[in-house]
């Protein structure tokens, strides 16, 4: 049934229709349909800006920064499994490597110190997971400034290393004469009866006795400083510059194997035995010297005796008698 309206004339005094012409309907239609649009995308986006509901980039973008997240936890796990294995290494460092080498350790102060100032990390805040962020980039910082102290370290022990193996092949460490060779070690270090004027004097050697011509070897590497028989009481006597302080000499020989300037290894055949100078028999008379001091050079035959040797020469050391020069 079609609907009409109608509306009351009063001078009629009667309910008249209203008629609706085309145009009306038209603008009535448009009105009613741009109005429904409109309350249909306020409506839209209404709901689009609710959290209720997520737009497909929503919901990649909350998925990436989940990942993200997951990302940062791993990496947080394994900068704390580097850190276990960091102070592992700094504590062999500081504890043997650096003790071994008689080289100061290096300080917490040092190893873990942070970073201060100014806050560095001002543009990684204002975001959900900052706090993450910021404690993973400060703990990596850290790590890394670790790892650099650490690896400077270990160069400076590479350093020490070469140069312990440059002082180990300077310090004098066989004997100058062969055991075979040997016909008894005559006098030790220390205060011995001199020959020539039976008083007590310190003897600042020890005392080779063996045939004249024996050889005598370099007891360590080093260069010869002098080959000479000028220095009183010594006669022909050859004197080694090892570095690092020491110098050996060997005195009252009968002839040179060497000449001044030249360069020797541990074990070379240097000159021969004899009974030049202030002797009283053909025997070698050894010294050792570190940085001008005369020291026991019973203590510098660790590198060719074992343990009985060495304690067989250790006791007729000690013993006081009388010197051969």
């Amino acid at each position: 049934m079609p609907k009409y309206k109608f509306y009351y004339d009063q001078e009629t005094l009667s309910y008249k229709r209203i008629e609706v012409n085309n145009s009306v309907r038209f603008r009535n239609f448009f009105v009613f349909i741009t109005v429904s649009a409109l309350f249909g995308l306020i409506m839209l986006l209404a709901l689009l800006s609710s959290p209720v509901i997520e737009t497909p980039k929503e919901i990649s973008q909350a998925r990436e920064i989940e990942n993200y997240q997951l990302q940062y936890e791993q990496l947080n796990r394994k900068m704390k499994q580097i850190e276990s294995v960091l102070d592992n290494l700094q504590d062999r460092d500081n504890q043997i490597y650096r003790v071994i080498f008689e080289a100061n350790p290096i300080s917490d102060d040092v190893r873990k110190a942070g970073f201060g100032g100014v806050n560095r990390y001002a543009d990684l805040e204002g975001f959900e997971n900052s706090e993450l962020i910021v404690n993973t980039t400060k703990q990596m910082e850290i790590l890394s400034k670790q790892i650099v102290v650490q690896s400077k370290s270990l160069d400076e022990i590479q350093r020490m290393a070469l140069d312990k193996e440059v002082l180990l092949s300077a310090i004098p460490s066989i004997q100058p004469i062969n055991n075979d060779d040997l016909r008894r070690m005559a006098s030790g270090y220390g205060w011995r009866t001199d020959p020539f004027t039976k008083t007590r004097r310190k003897h600042k050697g020890m005392d080779f006795s063996a045939p004249t011509g024996t050889p005598i070897y370099a007891t360590s590497n080093g260069r010869v400083i002098r080959v000479d028989g000028r220095a009183p009481g010594y006669g022909k006597h050859i004197r080694i510059d090892h570095g690092f302080g020491y110098v050996t000499l060997y005195a009252h020989l009968s002839e040179y194997n060497v000449r001044r300037g030249q360069q020797v290894k541990r074990g070379d055949v240097i000159g021969f035995v004899g009974n030049t100078g202030r002797s009283v028999a053909p025997h070698l008379h050894y010294e050792i010297r570190k940085d001008g001091k005369h020291l026991n050079p019973i203590n510098f035959y660790y590198g060719d005796l074992n343990t009985e040797e060495f304690n067989a020469l250790l006791e007729a050391a000690n013993r006081e008698n009388q010197s051969l020069d």
